[in-house]
C-alpha cells in the first residue's frame, strides 16, 4: 500500500481557474484569487477520507506551485494564502509535508515519498510523476477504494 497521498491545489481541490480574471490578477501580484477560490470536491466527505487514512498510517501532502514569474514577496503571500485556504476547506487535515514551491518545479523531486499517489490537474505533471498519478476527478473514488 502506498505510505503517502499528494495533492495538487489549484484545478485540483481549489477551483482558482473560476474566480473572474484569475490570470490578470496573478499577473498583477494580486493573491486574493488562492483565498477565494471555491473547492472542486465534497470537502466533508474529502476529509473524512483523509482522516481516516490517516490513522491508518498513510500520510498526507500537499504540493502546489506558485504563481508563474512570482516574486519573493508574492511568493510569500501566495503561501500564506494557500494555507488558509487550506485551513478553511480542510480544517481537521493534519498535513504531514507541504511543499508550495516555485512555478514549474517538478514535483516528483521535493516530494518526500518518491511512490506515493499524486492527485494533479496536469496532465504533464502526472506524467512525470513517479508513483500513481490521478486526476482530479478521481479524487473520491481512490480515496474510498484505499480507505
Amino acid at each position: 500500500m502506498e505510505k503517502t497521498v499528494y495533492f495538487d491545489m489549484d484545478g485540483t481541490i481549489a477551483n482558482l481557474y473560476q474566480i473572474p480574471q484569475w490570470l490578470e490578477r496573478i499577473q498583477a501580484f494580486d493573491e486574493t484569487p488562492y483565498l477565494l477560490a471555491t473547492t472542486m470536491a465534497n470537502m466533508q466527505q474529502l476529509s473524512r477520507y483523509l482522516n481516516k487514512l490517516q490513522k491508518n498510517g498513510i500520510k498526507l501532502g500537499i504540493i502546489s506551485w506558485l504563481a508563474k514569474n512570482g516574486t519573493p514577496d508574492y511568493n510569500s503571500r501566495v503561501r500564506k494564502a494557500k494555507r488558509k485556504w487550506l485551513q478553511k476547506h480542510l480544517s481537521s487535515v493534519t498535513w504531514d509535508e507541504m511543499h508550495l514551491v516555485k512555478y514549474g518545479t517538478p514535483k516528483h523531486l521535493v516530494a518526500k515519498d518518491k511512490n506515493g499517489i499524486l492527485f494533479d490537474d496536469n496532465a504533464e505533471v502526472r506524467q512525470k510523476w513517479k508513483g500513481k498519478a490521478y486526476t482530479e476527478k478521481e479524487i473520491l473514488t481512490i480515496l474510498k477504494e484505499l480507505s
